[in-house]
């Protein structure tokens, strides 16, 4: 009999959705050409509601048609598995329903042998809920996640899927608003990145910045100074910043180059954010996991506050790069790795392997299929690279002291 395969993506989008289900299709065309393929519309969302897609024949024949989209061709959701209380309220169990028993109930109804989990580390700690759940009870089924998330924050993998593409979109993206510094005298510019825990984005999409404007030709005797157009401080929250002498720091670049151009990690802060906002009485609102919502915090319009009258700044402008990069389609570097992972990923599968397929940061780096348990979000972003600290020297900014907790 033919095994019953299907997919779910879940949490917010990054560019290797899409085309992780495309890399899956293109294995299982060489590994299981009659296995069934189906989707679960929007996430767990759709598993507890019963609401499945069977992939038509075209996807099979024309999978490498998602390698070239971003999104998910499935749909995306947040739900936790564990948390009874939100899955009532939104309507998705009913009242006295296990959450677990019902995602384990719908699998067997439909006959999935195998589930494919795509998002991150909050998708695939609700993906080891479930297959614990699955395991304790008999049900038999094989569950393999792959690590998806723009943050590249999740234990023990080495680099998430879609992480390096959203760093050079953030880059893109900055490389047109860069140009708002022309509009007024003393600007400042605060560029906030996607990162709740980890300033790995941020650094990266500055890095990635800079290097683009290694390719460009400045005029300086017409105002174009490549100075102008540089990134003059990273804010991560990793890093324990004095803010005192950054903003002296600061003063000064803005006094002789009329700009100033603000990488900010949308977690840097984070807490002390919520800290006012809660002395001042008022609501902080989480998602289904507990987590703040960052879009309601709005770190740049925050720190613009701050920092509007300490830089004497003329103009402050905040761009967000977050939904422009996360949305795109893979760079050829992710596009490697996600392929990389799928194929392992419906190998591990079909051996009958739950886990998560990634690079396993304690096997150095070799792709495994990396058991549930192990998953975990927040890790922090080394900035002890070398090429961070790098950056940080050649732009002026004290590389500062590990920041508590990290």
């Amino acid at each position: 009999m033919a095994q019953k395969i299907a997919f779910l993506t879940a949490g917010g989008l990054a560019p290797c959705l899409s085309s992780s289900i495309g890399g899956l299709i293109e294995k299982y065309n060489e590994l299981a050409r009659d296995a069934e393929l189906s989707g679960y519309l929007n996430g767990y969302q759709g598993l507890l509601l019963g609401r499945r897609m069977l992939f038509p024949a075209e996807a099979r024949e024309r999978h490498e048609v998602l390698y070239r989209f971003g999104g998910s061709p499935i749909g995306n959701s947040r739900v936790k598995l564990t948390n009874v209380e939100d899955c009532e309220k939104r309507g998705l169990v009913q009242a006295g329903e296990e959450p677990l028993k019902v995602a384990a109930e719908q699998l067997k109804r439909d006959e999935i042998d195998i589930l494919h989990t795509i998002g991150g580390d909050d998708t695939n700690t609700t993906a080891a809920d479930l297959a614990g759940y699955l395991q304790e009870n008999g049900y038999d089924l094989t569950v393999v996640g792959l690590p998806k998330t723009v943050d590249n924050d999740v234990f023990p993998i080495e680099q998430t899927l879609g992480a390096w593409t959203a760093a050079d979109q953030g880059a893109i993206f900055f490389e047109n608003i860069a140009n708002e510094n022309t509009t007024s005298t003393r600007h400042l510019i605060i560029h906030e990145v996607m990162g709740r825990h980890c300033g790995w984005l941020t650094g990266a999409t500055a890095e990635a910045y800079r290097k683009r404007l290694d390719g460009w030709n400045f005029l300086p005797g017409m105002r174009l100074a490549r100075e102008c157009w540089d990134v003059h401080a990273v804010w991560v929250p990793e890093v324990d910043l004095d803010l005192d002498t950054e903003i002296e720091r600061l003063n000064g670049v803005m006094d002789k180059h009329d700009c100033v151009n603000l990488f900010l990690s949308e977690g840097a802060g984070m807490d002390a954010i919520i800290r006012e906002k809660e002395a001042a009485g008022e609501e902080v609102r989480r998602d289904a996991f507990g987590h703040a919502r960052l879009d309601e915090l709005n770190p740049g319009k925050w720190f613009a506050s701050k920092l509007k009258e300490r830089l004497n700044a003329d103009k402050v402008l905040v761009q967000k790069s977050g939904y422009f990069g996360r949305s795109a389609a893979p760079n050829e570097r992710d596009l490697e790795l996600i392929k990389k992972s799928a194929f392992a990923g419906a190998g591990y599968a079909l051996d009958g392997q739950s886990g998560v397929a990634g690079m396993d940061e304690d096997a150095g780096g070799e792709m495994s299929c990396i058991a549930f348990p192990r998953i975990k979000g927040g890790k922090p972003f080394d900035v002890d690279l070398p090429w961070f600290g790098d950056m940080l020297s050649e732009i002026g900014q004290p590389k500062g002291a590990r920041a508590a907790g990290h």
